[in-house]
């Protein structure tokens, strides 16, 4: 069976990442930090900022604010990262994955992410 995200285009995705964060505060309650994500969709690059702000999250097209760590990586594994099929570290080291700024935040986002259900 395939990613269940794979039928959803990103704006479909960054919305529903909004719904599942807005439904389960508690994960992100201690959290504030700013997050940005450069995904390469089969060759087309949008960027995406998330803000997690003591259990609240805000989702931006583009740049609204200086990231504290920033995400690159291709829609499929955007994907992964979203169902846990995709280690961060692995993808990391294999290249599939760049950080930029703080990679401890760039761990603590996969952790969080576990706590979520993100499907089509």
């Amino acid at each position: 069976m395939g990613n269940p995200l794979n039928a959803l285009s990103l704006d479909e995705i960054w919305a529903k990442i909004g719904q599942e964060l807005e439904a389960k505060p508690e994960p992100i309650q201690d959290e504030h930090i700013r997050y940005e994500f450069i995904i390469d969709e089969k060759g087309e690059v949008t960027r995406w900022q998330l803000l997690l702000d003591k259990g609240r999250a805000e989702i931006f097209p583009g740049i609204a604010g200086e990231p504290a760590c920033t995400l690159e990586l291709s829609g499929k594994h955007f994907r992964k990262l979203l169902t846990g099929d995709l280690n961060s570290m692995a993808a990391f080291m294999t290249g599939k994955l760049k950080v930029f700024g703080n990679v401890g935040f760039a761990l603590k986002l996969e952790n969080l992410l576990k706590e979520y259900q993100f499907t089509g």
